[in-house]
């Protein structure tokens, strides 16, 4: 089995301002997982099947022509789970799309337990004090930029996640 997940960048300056900012609040995370929008969340699959999930990527971003996100402001999933994130204003329905259309593939098979939310995570499993400072300190947090490709990413068990293959978007 392999340990994959797929995810949209962020650009610098803000990626580093983000992961920084994740860094502060104290989430361990931050030290392995760069600032990005998750469109598959970390799932397991037959390593295999590899292949064929990395076809069905070409072809998922094949289908999607470039698109714009805006990050604007902070949201957080509490009291359901201790998030703090960075919300998406643009770009929404675009992920939503993509995140739709990456898990239709019969070679993954991911159940989640909430729906897809696309957003910028800045702070989990911290304590709380640390959840409502990083809630705070970006309430005024903006960046626009464009989504040229999405990136599959592997994950051996430690350490980093690792880019595996970059996706160029609406390549028809």
């Amino acid at each position: 089995m392999t340990r994959i997940g797929v995810a949209i960048d962020i650009p610098e300056p803000w990626g580093e301002q983000l992961t920084q900012r994740r860094a502060d609040a104290g989430d361990p995370q931050a030290a392995y997982t760069p600032a990005h929008v998750t469109l598959l969340g970390p799932t397991e699959v037959p390593t295999e099947a590899l292949p064929r999930i990395e076809k069905h990527l070409e072809a998922v971003a094949a289908a999607q022509e470039p698109f714009t996100i805006h990050l604007r402001g902070t949201g957080t999933f509490r009291p359901i789970t201790e998030v703090v994130f960075v919300t998406l204003a643009v770009g929404i329905s675009e992920c939503e799309l993509l995140a739709e259309a990456i898990v239709s593939s019969a070679d993954i098979n991911r159940g989640s337990r909430f729906p897809y939310h696309p957003h910028v995570t800045i702070a989990q499993d911290v304590p709380a004090a640390a959840l409502d400072a990083a809630f705070d300190d970006l309430a005024a947090f903006s960046a626009k930029f464009p989504v040229p490709a999405f990136t599959l990413f592997s994950h051996g068990g430690e350490g980093p996640w690792r880019r595996r293959r970059d996706y160029p978007l609406g390549r028809t």
